[in-house]
């Protein structure tokens, strides 16, 4: 278990990763996130001095200096509008289980979509105060922002989330979580293929890795997926290859998702056609983010 205040951990579980016992002796835990942000990135009318420049069809977008980006704006505006709900059919269609990592100011302004993940038993897990970077902000004010993120979310949502992807953390976030006190887990880290531990003010804290690969943000990258079948035969690719492995040695696999970037019409058609494929398979645990941390508090503290 590292010491994640003073030092990196480049070793892990090395050569000998332990045996996750997976309910069901499955040989991969599958967990989805979809990524609900729209609302909570920068806008001017939020108060921020610039406009939003990641992840949207706007490839190479830059900000725009105290001033409102409207193409962008409305390419926000389709992912809470139209390809949240076009994820929320396809999930109960499959009926398949996700985490949301909500972006607290995000579920304030469509509590319509926020009561939409509690009816389908998702797990509602904390992507920040808001869709900002946390890189340079000091530790009083991500502190502030943490406990306003708790607070709203538990408002919107009913309970308060349990698990927290910052997404763009800070050296102080993961320090600022542990001493908020409610957190299960954190998802910072993209180090492993199985959950870990980590020392953390002298307690010990439970990391749920996530991925930047096996995600639906590479179609608005430069050199990513062109279409859903590129993007289905990466999800495939990365589960027959998991799958195998996890005859001897299980592990878990994350996808990434995006109302506003899969839950378009010309994509989405590859993640079905993967929860299809998935469902051909025995020995998977189609789960949520909170069953994992919770199995690895229960069976590996």
């Amino acid at each position: 278990m590292a010491n994640d205040e003073t030092s990196r951990d480049l070793v892990g579980y090395g050569a000998n990763p332990p045996h996750p016992q997976w309910p069901n002796n499955a040989r991969v835990a599958v967990q989805f996130v979809i990524n609900y942000e729209e609302g909570g990135e920068h806008c001017i009318l939020d108060g921020d001095d610039r406009s939003e420049w990641l992840l949207s069809d706007i490839i190479g977008a830059v900000p725009y200096e105290n001033a409102r980006h409207m193409n962008m704006e409305s390419l926000y505006e389709y992912g809470s509008r139209a390809g949240f709900w076009r994820l929320h059919r396809l999930f109960q269609k499959h009926q398949m289980p996700a985490t949301v990592f909500a972006v607290a100011w995000a579920l304030k302004k469509n509590p319509e979509a926020a009561q939409a993940m509690v009816d389908a038993g998702w797990e509602v897990a904390s992507h920040g105060l808001r869709w900002i970077d946390y890189q340079n902000m000091s530790e009083e004010e991500e502190r502030h922002h943490i406990a306003e993120a708790v607070r709203i979310h538990t408002e919107v949502v009913g309970e308060r989330p349990l698990g927290l992807y910052q997404g763009k953390p800070s050296p102080n976030t993961r320090k600022l979580l542990v001493e908020e006190g409610g957190f299960a887990y954190d998802a910072d880290s993209y180090a492993d293929d199985l959950p870990y531990w980590v020392q953390m003010q002298n307690k010990k804290h439970l990391v749920v890795p996530y991925t930047l690969d096996v995600n639906d943000m590479r179609f608005v990258t430069a050199s990513g997926f062109a279409n859903g079948e590129q993007f289905f035969t990466y999800l495939k690719d990365a589960f027959d290859c998991l799958y195998e492995e996890g005859k001897t040695s299980p592990r878990m696999m994350s996808v990434g998702l995006h109302g506003r970037v899969v839950g378009r019409p010309g994509r989405i058609q590859g993640l079905d056609r993967f929860m299809t494929y998935l469902k051909g398979h025995q020995e998977v645990w189609v789960c949520r983010r909170i069953d994992i941390a919770n199995h690895w508090h229960a069976h590996h503290s």
